[in-house]
C-alpha cells in the first residue's frame, strides 16, 4: 500500500520473504498476476500518484531477484537517503509558509494599521522563523557530514522528527495569522499543512523516530 508511483512504474521493486530471509525483487508490469490500480480519495499529497500494488498467484523467475540484498539492510539504506531528502523538504514547506504568513500580515490592515505591528503576531513570527533556523542548521550540519561519511540513521531520525513536527506546527500557525483566507488556494498555507499530515507518518512514523533516538541515548530499545 502507499506506493508512490506504482500505477506509472514499469517495473517495481519488491521487497518479500524467500525461505523466511527478505530478498528484493523486480516485477515488470503487466506480468501475469500483477496489478496496481491507483489510490483515490485522498485529501494530501494529492499531486502524488500513490497506488496499491497487487499480487495474486504472481510468479516472479529467480533471474528477477536482486543480488546481495539478503535482510532489510538494503531497503532501510533507502529509507535512510529518503528520510534525510524529507527532513529538507519540511524546512521548505514551513519557509513557504511562514512567507505567506508575514507578506499577509505586512499588508492585512485593521485598527488602521497592518496586524504586523501586533505583538502577539510578532511574537507568532518570531517563533516560526526561529524554529525554521534551527532546522536548517541541523540539516545542513548532517549534510556535511553525510559528506564526509559520517552520517549515523539516528541522526536522520532525529533531523526527519523534528523538522516536520515544527513544520506542521509552522503551517498551523500560518493559518491562523491569516485566518479565515487560510483555507484558500489563494495561499499555500492549507496545501502544506495538509500535506506535511501525511509527512509525520511516511518513511518511519513520528513515534518510531522517536524510539529510534531514544534507543540511541539510552541503548534500551522501547520497541521489542
Amino acid at each position: 500500500m502507499w506506493i508512490t508511483n506504482g500505477t506509472l512504474a514499469d517495473v517495481a521493486v519488491v521487497w518479500a520473504k524467500l525461505n523466511g530471509v527478505i530478498h528484493g525483487f523486480l516485477v515488470e508490469k503487466g506480468r501475469k498476476g500483477f496489478t496496481a490500480p491507483e489510490m483515490t480519495g485522498k485529501h494530501s499529497l494529492r499531486a502524488s500518484v500513490t497506488s496499491e500494488l497487487i499480487f495474486q498467484d504472481c510468479e516472479i523467475p529467480k533471474e528477477n531477484m536482486l543480488p546481495k540484498t539478503d535482510g532489510l539492510k538494503a531497503p532501510l539504506m533507502c529509507l535512510n537517503q529518503a528520510r534525510y531528502g524529507i527532513a529538507w523538504g519540511a524546512v521548505g514547506s514551513a519557509m513557504a509558509c511562514y512567507d505567506a504568513a508575514l507578506g499577509y500580515a505586512k499588508s492585512r490592515i485593521q485598527f488602521g494599521k497592518p496586524i504586523a505591528s501586533f505583538q502577539l503576531i510578532q511574537e507568532k513570527l518570531v517563533h516560526m522563523l526561529t524554529e525554521i533556523t534551527k532546522g536548517q542548521l541541523l540539516t545542513l550540519r548532517l549534510g556535511r557530514m553525510k559528506d564526509k561519511g559520517e552520517l549515523r540513521f539516528q541522526q536522520v531520525s532525529m533531523a526527519k522528527r523534528n523538522n516536520v513536527h515544527h513544520a506542521l506546527e509552522i503551517a498551523r500557525t500560518a493559518r491562523e495569522i491569516l485566518g479565515a483566507n487560510g483555507i484558500l488556494d489563494e495561499y499555500p498555507v492549507m496545501r502544506h499543512m495538509a500535506n506535511l499530515e501525511s509527512v509525520k507518518t511516511y518513511e518511519g512514523t513520528h513515534e518510531m523516530h522517536t524510539l529510534i533516538v531514544g534507543e540511541d541515548i539510552t541503548g534500551i530499545p522501547a520497541y521489542v
